[in-house]
């Protein structure tokens, strides 16, 4: 079976399968230690320069009245903060199973599903390191580009699940598919699929924000790549043309 909805139903279907329950737990509980420390060390600074941004941009917005808007803008200062560390947390977690954790998923969703799916090792360690550096400068080069929409609140909830869309994606489809694919195959279903990746990326920015599901989500996640990506690399072989691989 094909498609994200067929690879979310088998990533569901296995989250609670013995080998993922582990992985499920200690890079969220190394991310949200790491942030948390850093959270209780700078929260009251960060908070205050912040709110403190925010009161002159609001104040400036609205000139033609005469207001404070320290109150409001301690408020905004603090739900944005918190808004930053989830994705944050998420992305942490996500690397960190990338490195340790995604052979293994791979090892299962291919033992399962595509047991004879040929191995060509298109991808290496440092592919994937290397993979990671320009998921973490894309996060900060689109971080910065985002700055001046932070302005409008309406646009909180929307601008991290756009970002880490993109970012989600980038981290985990090299290492869904470098042991299968040879560097071509990568290079042909990263484009052909650009935007199921990216939807399925945003989608785990989302499921990040809810309580408790946000826990198991980048294991969630990694196995739908993982199988997604695998059963897009299996129909590419299936189509030779002209000598050519090719999708139908």
């Amino acid at each position: 079976m094909r498609g994200i909805g067929a690879s979310i139903s088998f990533a569901l279907g296995n989250l609670l399968h013995p080998r993922m329950l582990w992985l499920m737990l200690w890079p969220v509980l190394i991310a949200v230690g790491l942030w948390g420390l850093v959270a209780i060390w700078c929260w009251t600074g960060l908070v205050l320069w912040l709110a403190d941004v925010l009161r002159h941009w609001i104040e400036t917005a609205t000139f033609f009245v005469q207001w404070d808007a320290s109150t409001v803008a301690l408020v905004a200062a603090k739900i944005l903060v918190i808004i930053g560390l989830v994705p944050l947390i998420q992305l942490t977690a996500l690397l960190i199973l990338g490195v340790f954790g995604m052979p293994a998923m791979v090892e299962h969703v291919a033992g399962r599903s595509f047991p004879a799916l040929e191995r060509r090792r298109g991808g290496s360690f440092a592919g994937s390191v290397w993979n990671s550096v320009v998921a973490l400068l894309g996060l900060a080069l689109l971080g910065v580009v985002s700055v001046p929409f932070w302005i409008f609140p309406p646009l909180w909830p929307a601008i991290p699940v756009l970002v880490m869309g993109w970012v989600n994606q980038r981290v985990l489809r090299y290492d869904a598919l470098a042991e299968h694919a040879d560097a071509q195959e990568m290079l042909v279903v990263f484009k052909e699929r650009r935007g199921a990746m990216y939807l399925l990326g945003a989608v785990l920015a989302v499921v990040a924000y809810i309580p408790v599901l946000g826990l198991f989500a980048p294991v969630l996640f990694g196995l739908a790549f993982i199988h997604y990506l695998l059963a897009e690399l299996e129909a590419l072989r299936a189509a030779p043309i002209g000598g050519e691989v090719t999708r139908p």
